[in-house]
C-alpha cells in the first residue's frame, strides 16, 4: 500500500552498538544465514506466485475454449437430431405407414395398378414437400437453364422391404450401388448415418436411414415395413456450425475429424491449409498434432501442441454423440498465451530484481553490523530499512492498480493481503485488515458468502467461480467471485486467493436497455390498435405466428426476434392514415387503397433510427416484395431476407383468417388453400411449409383458435 494509506512499519530489525568481537563471532554469522534463508524463500515465493499466475492463465483458457468446444459439438449433434427429426416426419406419418401396407397388399393384384399409383403419387408429394424444406433438394444455380437436367446428388426416397423405390423427390439419385448397400446393411427397426463421403461433384455428403414401422394396432407388435433414405450435401449446412458466433480470437478455429484405419481423417476444411475434406490423412503417431490428440483425447485439453503448420497451439476437443466422430478447437498459443507470458517474464523479473535489491539492502547490514563501527552500522540499516519498506510499497502499488477486489485469505479465514479495492470495498485501511478474520472485517453475513467458497476451493482444490448479488457499503451489487487455491512451500494448499469484479454497470445496462426496447415495442402496438379496430391485435397476431413459422424453419435466434419484432411493429405506419379511412366498410378509393399497402414502408422509415440486433427495418421494408420479383421492392427469391418472407405469410395468412370492415374471415384451411395458390409467386414455398407443418402438427390450429375464426 502507498505510505499516505499504511501506517510506517515498525523496525524488523534492532543494531545495538557493540564492543570489537572477533570475525567469525556466532552472534554475527547466524544472523546472516537467516538473513540468507529469507533472501532465498522470497526467490522461491516469487517463483510459485508466478508459476501460479501462469497456471491461473491456462485455467482460463481452458474453461474459455471447452466453452466453444461444447457451444459447437452440442450444434453439430443438434444438426443430425435435426435431420432424423424430419425423416422421422415422414416415418411417422400414419397415413405413410399405412400406403405402405396397402401398396404391399394391392401388389399382387395386377388390377390394382391405377390404385398403387395414385398412392405413391401421395408419397411423393409427401417427401417432395419435405425434401424441399429439409435441404436435401438441391438448390438450382441461378446461371443454370431450369430445363437442364439437373445432377441426382441428393434427395429423399421411400422403399419397402423388398428394396423398390415407391417414391423419390426430383432429382434423388438412384437407389443403387453404395446407397443401397448402405441402406441393405442398417438393422430392421435401426435408424443410421453413414461415412462423409464426396459425391461426383466431390462435395461432402451423407446418407441417412430412418425405418417405417407398420401402424401399432391392439395387441399386435411393430414390424418394419420400409425405409426413408436421404441423401445430402452438408457443406454449407454443417461446417456453417462450426463457427463460433461472437467468435473473439483471431487464430480460433473448429475442425471435425475422424479415427479410421490407423488414421486421421479431416471431415471439415482448413481453407488457410486448403485442406479439403476426406483429404491429407495424418498417421495417429504424430501424437503432438493438434488434431491427432484432440481425437485421441476427446474432452482433454493442452497447451503444447501444434497445427498443420507447426504452430503452437491450444488444443480443446469434443466427442460428438449422433456420430463417432471429433471436434477440435484450436487457438495460436501466441494469441492466448503470448501476452500472459510476456507479463509473467516482466513480473519475473521485477519480482527478482526487488528481492536481489533487499537481499543487496540485507547484506549491507550485515557488513555494517560486523564493522567495529556498530552506530554508523545501525544508522545505515535503518536507512536501508526504510529503502525495504518504499519497495515493498512499490509491490503494493502495483496490485492497487488493478479495478477489482483482490484478497488472500489463510485456512483460519485471515487477511494475508489485501489491495487498495478489497480495503475500499472493507471500509478500512489494508493495512489494517491483515492477520483479522474476515468475519470481523465485512460482519458475520458478508463473510459467509466468502468462507464457504473459500473452503469449496481449498477442499476441492480447484478455482471456484460464482456469479451473484452481493451487498457492499450497503449498496446491491452483481458479483463475478472467482477462489483461487494457494499452494504451501509444503506442496498443500496453504490459502485462498479472491479476485471479485463489480458487473454491476454491465448487468443493468443490458437489463435497462431489453426494457426500454420491449416497452417501445408494446406501446406503439398499442398506439395502432387504438386506431383501427378493425385490426385490433394483428399485430400480435402476425408477430405471434411469424415466430412460430421461423423456429419450424430452425432460423437462428436473432432471425426469430427479428420476425417477432417485425412483426408487432407491421402496422406502425398507419398511425399516419386517418381513422376515418381505416374505419371505412364500403370500397377503398385508389388513393386510399394506396394509403393501405404503403404504411408497412412507412413503418420502416418510423423506426429507422432505433438500434436492433437483428435487421427489422429491412424486413419491413422488403415485406412487400414479392417471391418472384413482381412486388414492391422488385427483389426476387432469396434476395429477400428470409424474415422478410415470413412477415409475409404471417401477415397475408392473418388478415384472411380475421374478420374485416369490408368481408368476414376465411376458414385456415381456405386461408391455407389461397396460400398455396400464391407459393412460387408471392410466397415462399419453404415458408408456406413451415406455416402448414407449425398448424398441423405442432398445435398451431388450437393456438389460433382462440383469436381467430378458424
Amino acid at each position: 500500500m502507498p505510505s499516505d494509506t499504511t501506517p510506517a512499519p515498525e523496525p524488523r530489525f534492532s543494531i545495538v552498538e557493540e564492543t570489537a568481537k572477533p570475525r567469525l563471532d556466532w552472534k554475527i554469522w547466524f544472523p546472516l544465514a537467516i538473513l540468507v534463508l529469507i533472501a532465498v524463500i522470497g526467490m522461491i515465493l516469487v517463483s510459485l506466485f508466478v508459476e501460479n499466475e501462469r497456471d491461473q492463465a491456462k485455467t482460463e483458457w481452458r474453461t474459455r475454449m471447452g466453452i466453444v468446444a461444447d457451444s459447437r459439438a452440442a450444434d453439430v449433434n443438434r444438426w443430425f437430431d435435426d435431420q432424423y427429426a424430419d425423416l422421422q416426419g415422414i416415418a411417422g406419418n400414419q397415413a405413410v405407414q399405412v400406403y405402405l401396407q396397402q401398396i404391399a397388399e394391392l401388389s399382387a393384384d395386377p388390377t390394382q395398378v391405377d390404385q398403387i399409383e395414385g398412392l405413391k403419387e401421395y408419397l411423393r408429394n409427401i417427401i417432395t414437400v419435405t425434401a424441399d424444406r429439409a435441404g436435401f433438394t438441391l438448390k438450382t444455380q441461378a446461371n443454370v437453364d431450369v430445363n437442364e437436367t439437373q445432377p441426382a446428388l441428393a434427395g429423399l426416397l421411400i422403399i419397402d422391404e423388398k428394396g423398390t423405390v415407391l417414391a423419390a423427390s426430383p432429382n434423388a439419385p438412384a437407389y443403387d450401388g453404395d446407397l443401397k448397400a448402405f441402406a441393405s446393411a442398417v438393422a430392421p427397426g435401426q435408424r443410421a448415418v453413414s461415412d462423409l463421403f464426396l459425391n461426383d461433384k466431390n462435395v461432402p455428403s451423407l446418407r441417412f436411414v430412418v425405418p417405417i414401422l407398420a401402424p401399432r394396432s391392439e395387441g399386435s407388435g411393430t414390424e418394419q415395413v420400409g425405409r426413408v433414405v436421404g441423401v445430402k450435401q452438408v457443406a454449407d449446412e454443417l461446417y456453417s456450425r462450426l463457427l463460433q458466433p461472437g467468435e473473439t480470437t483471431q487464430s480460433g478455429r473448429s475442425v471435425l475429424v475422424q479415427l479410421k484405419d490407423n488414421k486421421l481423417i479431416y471431415l471439415s476444411p482448413i481453407r488457410e491449409a486448403q485442406i479439403q475434406p476426406l483429404t491429407s490423412p495424418v498417421g495417429i503417431d504424430a501424437t503432438d498434432r493438434d488434431v491427432v490428440f484432440g481425437a485421441q483425447n476427446p474432452g482433454s485439453f493442452a497447451t503444447d501442441k501444434k497445427d498443420h503448420q507447426g504452430t503452437p497451439v491450444l488444443v480443446a476437443s469434443r466427442a460428438l454423440s449422433a456420430v463417432p466422430w471429433v471436434l477440435v478447437y484450436t487457438v495460436s498459443y501466441e494469441e492466448a498465451l503470448g501476452p500472459a507470458e510476456a507479463r509473467f517474464r516482466t513480473l519475473t523479473a521485477v519480482l527478482f530484481l526487488t528481492v536481489g535489491l533487499i537481499a543487496v539492502i540485507i547484506a549491507a547490514v550485515w557488513y555494517y553490523g560486523s564493522s567495529r563501527r556498530a552506530s554508523q552500522a545501525a544508522y545505515q540499516f535503518n536507512q536501508m530499512a526504510q529503502k525495504y519498506q518504499e519497495q515493498s510499497n512499490l509491490l503494493q502499488l502495483v496490485t492497487d492498480s488493478q479495478p477489482t477486489s483482490i484478497f488472500i485469505l489463510d485456512k483460519d479465514d485471515k487477511y494475508r493481503f489485501a489491495n487498495r479495492q478489497a480495503a475500499k470495498d472493507a471500509g478500512i485501511a489494508a493495512g489494517e485488515m491483515i492477520g483479522k478474520p474476515i468475519a470481523n472485517v465485512l460482519g458475520p453475513a458478508a463473510a459467509k458468502r466468502v468462507i464457504r467458497l473459500n473452503h469449496q476451493a481449498m477442499e476441492e482444490n480447484r478455482t471456484v467461480t460464482e456469479y451473484g448479488p452481493v451487498e457492499i457499503g450497503g449498496k446491491q451489487k452483481m458479483i463475478e467471485s472467482e477462489h483461487i487455491p494457494l499452494k504451501g512451500t509444503a506442496g498443500g494448499v496453504s490459502g485462498v486467493l479472491s479476485v471479485e469484479d463489480d458487473i454491476t454497470d454491465f448487468v443493468n445496462e443490458r437489463e435497462r436497455r431489453v426494457r426500454n426496447l420491449n416497452q417501445l415495442v408494446k406501446t406503439l402496438v398499442d398506439v395502432v390498435d387504438k386506431r383501427d379496430p378493425f385490426a385490433a391485435q394483428h399485430s400480435a397476431r402476425v408477430a405471434h405466428v411469424a415466430r412460430a413459422v421461423a423456429k419450424e424453419m430452425n432460423l437462428s435466434d436473432v432471425e426469430i426476434e427479428t420476425a417477432e419484432i417485425a412483426g408487432n411493429l407491421l402496422n406502425l405506419g398507419k398511425i399516419l392514415i386517418p381513422e376515418s379511412v381505416l374505419a371505412k366498410t364500403e370500397g377503398l378509393t385508389d388513393e386510399e387503397r394506396g394509403m393501405i399497402r404503403n404504411s408497412i414502408m412507412t413503418s420502416a422509415q418510423l423506426i429507422r433510427g432505433i438500434e436492433f440486433d437483428g435487421p427489422v427495418v429491412e424486413t419491413l421494408q422488403q415485406a412487400q416484395a414479392n417471391y418472384d420479383g413482381t412486388g414492391n421492392p422488385p427483389l426476387k427469391g432469396d434476395e429477400i431476407v428470409v424474415t422478410a418472407r415470413v412477415i409475409a405469410v404471417a401477415n397475408a395468412f392473418i388478415g384472411m383468417i380475421s374478420d374485416r370492415a369490408f368481408r368476414q374471415a376465411l376458414s385456415i384451411d381456405q386461408a391455407i388453400e389461397a396460400l398455396m395458390k400464391g407459393v412460387g409467386k408471392a410466397f415462399d414455398r419453404r415458408v408456406v411449409a413451415a406455416l402448414i407443418n407449425y398448424l398441423d402438427n405442432h398445435g398451431g390450429r388450437d393456438a389460433l383458435a382462440g383469436a381467430v375464426k378458424s
